[in-house]
């Protein structure tokens, strides 16, 4: 059965929750590994490619889905059309996605895309990456892939400001209860529109390079 509940879907081989992809793979820890292989090229592009001109917007953010897939998934890239709930979170329903991520880069860009951060407290970086990440986790634009790409999306924005990638790695290791302390801050954001565990996280990842 699929991890993701939808009102209708073909994203899926039947049965499974692996999508139809370009490679005609169809054991899961293949996928992950040809996923995470091209996230690892994408990281190295994108921060190659990182300049004073670079604009953290929404154009930007759906290149980085994008551009990371499309060898995989003909759907990279492009915001789902469908409603999506995981667990007892519903994401923000389809109809409503391209109003909601207008607001959220138009609010971003208002900020200058945090390109001024560098000469912030660290802590003040934090939460913003946190507000932001979280508006994004709640916004689930994609039909696969939203996580990683989210976090590649603001691991190029604290690189540009003179941090090293976050350091995700504590937060992402499974705990005793089969949820990763990313996930439960993830539901809280989802459900309780709440970024506060989330800007721990960051906080901690956080580090100058």
């Amino acid at each position: 059965m699929s991890k993701y509940q939808f009102t209708e879907s073909d994203i899926y081989l039947p049965g499974t929750d692996i999508p139809h992809n370009h490679l005609g793979i169809e054991t899961p820890d293949l996928l992950r590994e040809v996923e995470g292989a091209l996230l690892q090229q994408a990281y190295t592009r994108f921060i190659t490619e990182l300049s004073p001109a670079s604009r953290f917007d929404e154009e930007y953010f759906k290149a980085l889905h994008r551009d990371t897939y499309e060898s995989l998934y003909e759907w990279a890239g492009l915001y789902r059309s469908m409603d999506m709930s995981k667990g007892g979170s519903l994401f923000c329903r389809a109809a409503y996605i391209e109003q909601e991520s207008n607001r959220i880069f138009r609010e971003l860009e208002q900020e200058q895309f945090l390109k001024q951060a560098e000469n912030w407290p660290s802590d003040q970086f934090a939460e913003r990456l946190a507000h932001y990440q979280s508006e994004l986790i709640a916004l689930h634009p994609f039909y696969e892939l939203n996580g990683r790409i989210t976090r590649l999306f603001f691991d190029l924005i604290a690189i540009y400001n003179g941090y090293e990638p976050i350091d995700y790695s504590q937060a992402l290791a499974e705990g005793s209860s089969g949820l990763n302390t990313y996930i439960e801050a993830s539901i809280l954001c989802v459900q309780k529109a709440d970024s506060s565990k989330l800007q721990q996280i960051i906080q901690q990842g956080l580090q100058r390079a």
